[in-house]
C-alpha cells in the first residue's frame, strides 16, 4: 500500500506556479495561492511564481524559461484547462513535453471525478517531462488545485512516498542526454 515512510530522509524541491488568467492579478489568484501555501507547507520551496494571460505564446515562453532554469524542478499551472476559446493551456504547454505523464490525468480523474462526478471531463489537466523539468497543468479552480496536489502531487513529490515517487527519478529524467 502507497504511504510515507518516516524513516526516510525528506528532500524539499523547487516549485514554480503559473497561472492563467485574463481577469485576476497575482494578489487574487485563490488557486495560486492555495497551492502556494500547500507547497510551503509539505517543506518546498517556491521557486517562482508568475501570471499570464490566456495566451498560448505567453505561457509557452513561460514555461520554457521555467524549464531552461536549473533552480526550478517542478512547473505546475492552474487555468486554462477547459474547451472554452480562451483556454489554451495543453496547447501551449503540452508542445515541449519530451514525455507526457498519462497517469497523472487519469488519476487526476479518478479523483476529481470523486468531488465532482462527471463534470471531470471539462478538465484537459495533463502532466509531462522537458528539460529534466516535471511539468503538470492544473484547472484552475481552488478545488481542482486542491484535489490535484494533496490527492496526487503532495505524494508524488515526496521523497518519503513509498513504492515510488518522482523525486527519487528527477536525477534520472536528463539521463538520455548524457554521453555514454
Amino acid at each position: 500500500m502507497a504511504q510515507i515512510d518516516p524513516k526516510l530522509p525528506f528532500t524539499p524541491i523547487r516549485i514554480a506556479i503559473l497561472t492563467m488568467s485574463d481577469t485576476r492579478s497575482l494578489a487574487e489568484d485563490k488557486s495560486g495561492n492555495l497551492l502556494a501555501d500547500r507547497i510551503e507547507d509539505a517543506g518546498h520551496t517556491i521557486a517562482d511564481r508568475a501570471l499570464v494571460k490566456d495566451d498560448r505564446t505567453a505561457i509557452a515562453d513561460q514555461v520554457s524559461r521555467w524549464i531552461a532554469n536549473p533552480d526550478i524542478d517542478v512547473v505546475i499551472t492552474t487555468g486554462g484547462t477547459g474547451f472554452t476559446g480562451r483556454d489554451v493551456t495543453p496547447e501551449a504547454v503540452k508542445p515541449l513535453f519530451e514525455k507526457e505523464i498519462d497517469g497523472f490525468a487519469t488519476v487526476f480523474h479518478m479523483i476529481s471525478f470523486e468531488t465532482v462526478a462527471t463534470s471531470t471531463i471539462q478538465s484537459r489537466a495533463c502532466g509531462g517531462v522537458a528539460g529534466g523539468t516535471l511539468i503538470f497543468c492544473l484547472p484552475g479552480s481552488p478545488g481542482a488545485c486542491r484535489d490535484g496536489w494533496d490527492k496526487i502531487l503532495k505524494l508524488q513529490l515526496d521523497s518519503r512516498h513509498r513504492p515510488c515517487n518522482f523525486v527519487e527519478i528527477m536525477p534520472r529524467l536528463e539521463e538520455h542526454r548524457r554521453k555514454p
